[in-house]
């Protein structure tokens, strides 16, 4: 399992050598829904390894009766399928929704809202795509509009500044993005505290995906469940 700081791939940590193990050990403490993005596959290089690991995750989720979220390089529909059809519960489009979202509605149509999400990844304000090394014209309330047009009902919303930083989510950007939507906004990047997700909950958005803060022993999930429902 690695960790990326703000996107960088140069400022990466190395926490677990096997992904399935980790999962497990999350779901074990509670874990209802896991959230699995293929670092590899967002940076577009072969990730033949990594899909065996998303196999056994799955597997283990599913002994667990848990949900994964997966997202990373799904760069066509075909992508898409065979992650559903692996036993992904809902896939998370980034640079696909970015650059082709007819290719969003085209999903919405065949799979329904519930197994699509798009990932806004933003560095101020603006979208960015291909494992967040490049930068659009897209600002992320008028995409999460587009988006919500064609049917969307969840985004992962992440501050790439703030991302790994364990220096507290982007809670009022995340809020004004789903009031300016309609969307279910789960937030993401820079969970530090169990203050922090407790924020989340009460702003009234959809979710939060915690990584670091989990690794690194700042709180349990179950101190998490307990504290912030």
């Amino acid at each position: 399992m690695v960790r990326l700081s703000q996107g960088d791939p140069n400022r990466q940590t190395v926490y677990a050598a096997d992904p399935a193990a980790t999962a497990r050990a999350w779901l074990a403490q509670g874990a209802r829904w896991l959230h699995v993005v293929n670092l590899d596959g967002a940076f577009g290089e072969e990730d033949t390894a990594n899909q065996a690991a998303l196999q056994a995750i799955l597997r283990a989720a599913a002994a667990a009766g848990a949900s994964v979220q997966f997202g990373g390089g799904l760069r066509s529909l075909e992508a898409v399928a065979q992650a559903l059809a692996l036993g992904v519960q809902r896939v998370v489009l980034g640079t696909l929704a970015a650059r082709q979202p007819q290719a969003v509605a085209e999903a919405l149509r065949r799979w329904g809202a519930a197994r699509i999400a798009v990932g806004i990844d933003a560095r101020a304000g603006r979208v960015q795509v291909s494992g967040w090394a490049e930068a659009t014209a897209l600002e992320a309330p008028a995409f999460a509009r587009r988006l919500a047009a064609l049917g969307l009902r969840t985004v992962i919303f992440t501050d790439i500044q703030r991302d790994g930083l364990q220096t507290g989510p982007a809670i009022a950007a995340a809020v004004a993005l789903q009031q300016a939507s309609g969307l279910k906004v789960i937030a993401s990047g820079g969970v530090g505290s169990l203050h922090d997700v407790c924020a989340v909950r009460a702003a009234g958005l959809a979710g939060v995906v915690i990584g670091r803060a989990l690794y690194e022993r700042a709180f349990t999930l179950a101190e998490a469940h307990r504290l912030c429902g």
